[in-house]
């Protein structure tokens, strides 16, 4: 069972990290070559990968009512894992703006790949988020940079996959508070591959692997990253945040 900690009258109280994955779940239904390497969506398989390790997860897609993101979804969610390509567009800003609420008060989120042209993830961002492309199945080596940090925990020095799409710098997002990750491409690119950043009381991992026709969501050790993510995203308990006018603590 995978654990955050909250204080009631003095006291440690554990409780099992709820994790929510959104996808949009397109390229599934409509590309049988994505559907033979996710039979159950890719939701499914991050979503699978985290239950084995003691998360309770919950998956939601972007053709359900609200996108499954309702007001009681999030209330329920400490993460959310967002995976987003095509239809970024049909995201509704009502939705948006909620997730970002749920943010600002302490929910983490976690991008991953193409999501970084999200809505919600270029509101968090300020920027265009913008950065060059490639599809060509070409090798991906992603070098640990933080040795240490609790993301890349029980990892060696770097990950090594076979295919993936290549992104590359320029990468047209804030200097991540902390890099965690860095890739190399076969064709020569390097690129931002694992951001950490905060807003609010909210954390948040950019996550780059995981192009919907290789089975990158199977590997291991991207499997890890995602789980070490949600942990390390946690919300975690703290005085609570007032905004306004404050009456003096002293006299004035």
């Amino acid at each position: 069972m995978q654990e955050r900690y909250s204080w009631e009258e003095g006291r440690a109280v554990s409780e099992t990290l709820r994790v929510t994955v959104w996808n949009e779940y397109r390229h599934e239904r409509n590309k049988p070559e994505v559907a033979a390497i996710y039979p159950e969506g890719m939701h499914g398989t991050i979503a699978d990968g985290l239950r084995r390790r003691g998360f309770a997860v919950q998956t939601a897609t972007l053709d359900e009512p609200e996108h499954g993101l309702t007001e009681a979804v999030l209330a329920a969610t400490d993460v959310l894992l967002w995976w987003g390509h095509k239809a970024h567009a049909e995201v509704d800003d009502a939705v948006v703006e909620r997730v970002q609420r749920r943010v600002l008060a302490g929910m983490g989120l976690i991008v991953l790949h193409s999501g970084h042209f999200s809505k919600i993830f270029t509101r968090l961002m300020g920027t265009s988020c913008n950065l060059r492309w490639r599809v060509a199945g070409e090798k991906e080596r992603l070098w640990v940079v933080a040795p240490g940090h609790p993301i890349v925990a029980g990892l060696g020095p770097y990950i090594e996959l076979a295919q993936e799409e290549m992104y590359g710098e320029p990468f047209d997002i804030p200097p991540p508070e902390t890099l965690v990750l860095v890739s190399w491409f076969q064709g020569g690119e390097i690129f931002r591959s694992g951001g950490c950043y905060q807003r609010g009381r909210g954390k948040i991992f950019y996550f780059r692997p995981g192009h919907e026709t290789y089975p990158t969501y199977h590997h291991p050790e991207v499997q890890q990253v995602i789980a070490n993510a949600v942990r390390w995203a946690a919300p975690t308990s703290g005085p609570e945040r007032i905004f306004g006018r404050a009456e003096p603590l002293e006299l004035l």
